[in-house]
């Protein structure tokens, strides 16, 4: 097969399926089908010059899971990168088994299996890999890692909870931990704080970083502003600003 004709491929499947008239929609009637987001990414610090990018997200909530086609550019990068994925959350005995399959222009593959047991209490496990390929990575966290995370879910709505997600593979130092806390308002709003905590090489020197999303849910228009220090253990500090809306 020539070289990207197998991303083609997926996107074309993927757009027909985000165009489609509903017939796979989600078993709940009254969610939204779609997602939509607009991110805008300004990043500064180190040797390079300051930079920004635009990324523009469409979701799809399936019967079968989500699917989603995502275009990322950044005329101060030279950068420019079209990305497609696939993510479900089913239940197997006592488990969650949620997976995940990610693909881009320039021969990236990836994907995820993470593992969830508990109610209240909860823990999981997870694992992602990849085939190394060039990605522009706006999950920010490292993708060939491992996961670990536990916490606790109250009646009310709210949870916290910790994640640690860790490089197994090529950049062993790096790691990630959340402290995540999300919270039910009044009206249907929701609250999340995701406080992060890195650690790891960057050019040789050994950072310990702390940064901060704050993010606010209304039933249908969202919102989130998040600092990334050393954003994918580079030497650039980053700023974000997502916002979308469900539809």
């Amino acid at each position: 097969m020539a070289k990207g004709s197998s991303f083609v491929a997926l996107a074309v499947v993927l757009v027909v399926i985000l165009a489609g008239d509903g017939a796979m929609a989600s078993d709940d009637p009254a969610a939204p089908a779609y997602k939509f987001t607009t991110g805008y990414y300004a990043m500064s610090g180190g040797d390079q010059a300051s930079a920004s990018g635009m990324d523009f997200n469409l979701r799809r909530n399936l019967g079968e899971g989500n699917v989603w086609l995502a275009w990322f550019r950044s005329p101060g990068m030279e950068l420019r990168q079209t990305r497609a994925g696939w993510d479900h959350s089913f239940i197997v005995g006592p488990l969650r088994v949620q997976p995940s399959l990610q693909s881009a222009s320039g021969g990236f593959w990836g994907g995820s299996l993470g593992l969830e047991v508990g109610e209240s209490w909860f823990a999981g496990v997870g694992l992602g890999r990849t085939n190394l390929r060039p990605y522009v990575n706006l999950n920010f966290d490292p993708n060939d890692a491992w996961m670990a995370s536990g916490g606790y879910r109250w009646h009310s709505g709210r949870s916290l909870a910790v994640q640690v997600v860790r490089d197994n593979r090529q950049n062993q130092d790096q790691q990630h931990v959340h402290l995540v806390y999300r919270t039910s308002l009044a009206q249907g709003d929701r609250l999340t704080l995701d406080w992060l905590d890195k650690r790891g090489i960057v050019d040789g020197v050994s950072i310990h970083r702390t940064g901060l999303s704050v993010a606010y849910d209304w039933p249908q228009v969202f919102a989130r502003l998040s600092y990334d220090p050393k954003v994918n253990f580079t030497a650039q500090d980053m700023w974000r600003l997502q916002i979308g809306t469900r539809f």
